[in-house]
């Protein structure tokens, strides 16, 4: 981990809010084919007592790739998914390995109390508490490099200022375990051998991809695809299996309240299998903080 500057440097300060508040465009992460799925496990998927309101898939499964227990799913599951999620596993890993190379701003560990501009930021392996406020444009991206395990527990996210919950991505190194907790964002649980999530009660407004087992308790995961506002015309996407890329070739697509004031329209990058970043990610890198 680095540490924080030692020195004040007023010009390199408002060099850095600039480019927060820009959200640079190398920072447009894209997530491919696996941005059909609200839940993506590697080796098995385990919902009991839950909602899953989205597409679920597991690749590449075990004996047991699968299992609901009194969970309410509106998407498809497998093994009707099971096609689609070969590519989607690709694509987000893809990503993932991608993401973890970025230069990035240290933040505290536990992100309580905390008010921040779109951006890329690491952070330790603290467990998260309180409320993280995440305050941007409608096409504000927010990258969180966790250095070990994403954890929490009755921590929430509220997103501020059109902010979007599916524009905000986290990507431990380790496994990520949350507790009656309210996160928004896109889970990003890549490591080969410890990736996993654990979701017990709470909610989750974006996607839970995971390379290793994924288990949800009680939980609810609101995919992007349903985040959608009463009433306003074309925002619901359908992220179905087999609809996989430039849906109506609409760049971004729109997602409101779900039960959650904060929640408003969000800016989802449009799908494919390339890059996980726009070109010209080397234009805005300088002056970035690091991360060990």
């Amino acid at each position: 981990m680095n540490p924080l500057p030692k020195s004040f440097n007023p010009l390199g300060l408002l060099a850095g809010l600039l480019l927060a508040t820009a959200t640079p465009v190398w920072a447009q992460v894209s997530l491919g084919s696996a941005s059909g799925f609200s839940v993506l496990g590697g080796s098995n998927v385990t919902c009991t007592a839950g909602v899953v309101t989205g597409d679920i898939g597991v690749s590449p499964g075990s004996a047991v790739p699968y299992t609901n227990t009194g969970c309410t799913v509106a998407g498809a599951t497998p093994p009707a998914t099971n096609a689609a999620a070969v590519q989607a596993r690709a694509d987000f890993l893809s990503a993932y390995a991608s993401v973890q190379s970025l230069p990035c701003t240290q933040v505290p560990g536990n992100l309580s109390g905390q008010n921040l501009a779109p951006g890329v930021y690491c952070t330790d392996a603290v467990a998260k508490a309180g409320t993280l406020t995440l305050t941007g444009p409608a096409n504000g991206v927010w990258i969180f490099l966790v250095n070990g395990a994403l954890t929490g527990t009755n921590f929430s996210v509220a997103m501020a200022g059109g902010g979007q919950p599916c524009n905000v991505y986290w990507a431990p190194t380790g496994a990520a375990t949350l507790t009656d907790s309210a996160l928004k964002g896109n889970i990003l649980a890549g490591d080969a051998t410890i990736g996993s999530i654990t979701l017990t009660r709470g909610t989750l407004a974006g996607r839970a991809l995971s390379n290793v087992a994924l288990t949800m308790t009680g939980a609810s995961v609101i995919g992007c695809g349903a985040l959608t506002e009463p009433g306003k015309p074309g925002c619901h996407r359908k992220d179905h299996h087999g609809h996989h890329g430039h849906h109506g070739d609409k760049d971004h697509e729109d997602c409101g309240r779900h039960g959650d004031k904060h929640d408003r329209d969000c800016d989802v990058p449009r799908s494919g299998h390339h890059s996980p970043f726009k070109p010209n990610d080397k234009d805005h890198r300088d002056g970035r903080g690091g991360r060990s």
